[in-house]
């Protein structure tokens, strides 16, 4: 009555590169959308800091998600090796005395 424990699965180098590319062009675009927008300089600037903070507040919460599932995968791996240990140490047959 064994489980066996699936590893966290890993990105390709492609998934990596793409998702790295897309962002990339995302935010290149938004910039590119404020400098050229017909506005005063205040409003760029307002546009500007909020791209930043939404970029920054992006990374933090892929950050949050990721550390989230480090730890369910660590913890799950300890129940997995007490429940190991616990049917390793069992002996049906051994007389109670």
């Amino acid at each position: 009555m064994t489980t066996q424990t699936t590893a966290p699965s890993r990105n390709t180098t492609a998934f990596f590169a793409q998702a790295g590319i897309s962002f990339a062009v995302a935010l290149g675009a938004m910039i590119l959308a404020i400098c050229y927008l017909p506005v005063d300089p205040w409003v760029r600037a307002f546009l500007a800091m909020t791209t930043l903070f939404l970029t920054s507040s992006a990374f933090t919460l892929a950050k949050c998600v990721r550390d989230a599932q480090e730890n369910q995968y660590v913890v799950s791996r300890l129940d997995q090796a007490r429940v190991d240990k616990l049917l390793a140490e069992h002996d049906p047959f051994r007389s109670v005395s």
